[in-house]
């Protein structure tokens, strides 16, 4: 089986990030695989070990230090990467459209595996638009998966904790969840390891790929300001909650 994996160069979530101007940020910030990509690469190289007859491809779309994310999934164990190259920061359409294009020249999926989302801008498109694109179905949010005679088995987590299972013939596209597993740690002769491993390199540009006529931009970026503050409360149990009481109803407005 041929098995994609789609994974994001993200900043790092312990990153601080300073908005500098308008739609932009200091992109000087260390960045890292995106973390639900991660469990992405993780289950794909597990269905690889298992089936001792598959290839795992990463595939990535950004800038040319975007490798470091591809680095990192053949360090895990994805056998070759491809890198899109584009300067700019396409939208989830541009995405998806580019990534199908480059997978199909590449020779086409069996299964493909991306992150539930993105921890940068939190969209939740990218994995449906390139679903619908292949024409094939996919499923997100899993926290189970199996394969078994060419068809798949996913569970999926909804809201409130309610989960559904869902199976999908071949090819298919699954976003994984938090739960679906445990990533590996990468040790030091992996990344040695990765370092020789190939990546092709496309420009965005030399994709066959119909433009779309509508597209998504991000207008303005505004940092997140922190609106809480503590009380403390003090005194004997039942004036505590007389106290939190009185707060909940007049600044909460919960009654």
């Amino acid at each position: 089986m041929k098995i994609y994996v789609c994974v994001k160069h993200v900043p790092d979530s312990a990153a601080n990030i300073i908005v500098s101007e308008g739609n932009r940020f200091d992109e000087s910030v260390k960045y890292a695989i995106n973390p639900y990509d991660e469990i992405a690469v993780e289950e794909a190289v597990r269905v690889k070990e298992q089936d001792g007859n598959s290839e795992v491809i990463a595939v990535t779309l950004g800038r040319e230090g975007a490798i470091n994310t591809l680095r990192t999934a053949l360090a895990m164990g994805a056998d070759r990467g491809i890198l899109i190259k584009t300067d700019v920061r396409p939208d989830s359409i541009i995405t998806a459209r580019a990534l199908k294009a480059a997978i199909e020249q590449d020779g086409g999926p069996d299964i493909i595996f991306t992150g539930k989302e993105s921890i940068d801008s939190e969209g939740m498109q990218t994995l449906y638009r390139l679903a619908f694109e292949l024409g094939i179905p996919g499923a997100s949010n899993a926290v189970g998966f199996s394969i078994k005679d060419g068809r798949v088995s996913v569970e999926c987590e909804h809201e409130a904790g309610a989960r559904q299972v869902v199976e999908m013939d071949l090819p298919c596209l699954v976003g994984a969840g938090k739960g679906l597993n445990n990533p590996r740690y990468v040790r030091i002769p992996d990344v040695m390891k990765a370092r020789r491993k190939h990546v092709d390199q496309i420009d965005i540009e030399d994709l066959n790929f119909k433009r779309p006529s509508s597209s998504l931009e991000i207008i303005e970026l505004q940092p997140a300001l922190e609106k809480r503050q503590c009380r403390i409360l003090k005194g004997k149990p039942g004036d505590v909650v007389q106290q939190l009481v009185r707060l909940i109803r007049e600044e909460g407005k919960v009654f």
